[in-house]
């Protein structure tokens, strides 16, 4: 049951990333303008705002240890952040469209640049660029939506708003497996996540079902049927325990993997 509602109706909402400190959050913004705002959930007030994004924020990562974020626009910048400071800490410009993530350990971070490359960054020291970069095979039919770290830092999960994602070695940049076989006809950005356990890959599909591959062998070991009215957009795990959560524009739904799922 929903406990509170919250309102950002002259700013709008976008992406939501929770923070360290307890009933807080970061968020983008997709009206009036592409500052990053940090709310308290509790009293419903903003502790401060982070500018200088002049497109709109189409990622947004939290680190895992500390109070840095990372967020990457549309004008074809990454930008660093630190929650105490509204000034960005750093600033990456990139020949395309990209995406972010933190590594687990939150020492790494990874951008996906034009939907053909990933440029793996060290936090201290990511004013000297990459250390490592990845080129992969271009796909017109598509562009790259998301990017994720399995939690044992080993595998990186790239998310297309096409009908494929691609499981890569996070230390090699080799493509490992590509995921298909769901429906995408509209080009919808469908959210896909590993396990907890970093063995197996999900993502949700335009008609509502959710698609399970084991991440080692490749092969699809589960379809699960949620009941969802429209494309799921949204699938997370709980960072702790072995349940997730899938929703579409109209419902979510909570769901506990057992032993013999």
């Amino acid at each position: 049951r929903p406990k509170r509602t919250l309102y950002s109706k002259k700013y709008g909402v976008d992406l939501i990333r929770y923070t360290h400190a307890a009933n807080t959050v970061v968020y983008s913004s997709n009206k009036i303008d592409d500052t990053i705002r940090y709310l308290s959930l509790h009293d419903n007030k903003y502790i401060r705002y982070f500018p200088g994004h002049t497109k709109r924020v189409v990622a947004l990562s939290m680190s895992p240890v500390d109070d840095t974020f990372i967020s990457g626009s549309l004008d074809k910048t990454i930008r660093l952040w630190d929650l105490r400071s509204p000034n960005c800490q750093g600033l990456m410009h990139l020949q395309g469209k990209p995406v972010c993530s933190f590594d687990p350990e939150g020492l790494i971070f990874a951008a996906g640049v034009n939907s053909e490359m990933v440029k793996l960054y060290d936090l201290r020291s990511f004013d000297k660029g990459p250390f490592a970069t990845f080129k992969m095979q271009y796909d017109r039919t598509c562009e790259w939506t998301g990017l994720k770290f399995s939690n044992d830092g080993k595998l990186i999960l790239i998310s297309t708003n096409g009908g494929f994602i691609r499981l890569i070695d996070a230390f090699k940049g080799a493509v490992l497996h590509t995921f298909g076989g769901y429906n995408n006809s509209k080009a919808v950005t469908l959210e896909a996540s590993f396990t907890p356990d970093s063995q197996f890959i999900m993502i949700g599909s335009e008609d509502g079902k959710i698609h399970v591959w084991n991440g080692e062998s490749g092969m699809k070991v589960a379809v699960l049927d949620g009941k969802h009215t429209g494309p799921i957009t949204c699938l997370q795990f709980n960072p702790k325990f072995m349940t997730f959560a899938s929703a579409c524009s109209n419902m979510v739904r909570n769901w506990t993997l057992s032993s013999s799922e």
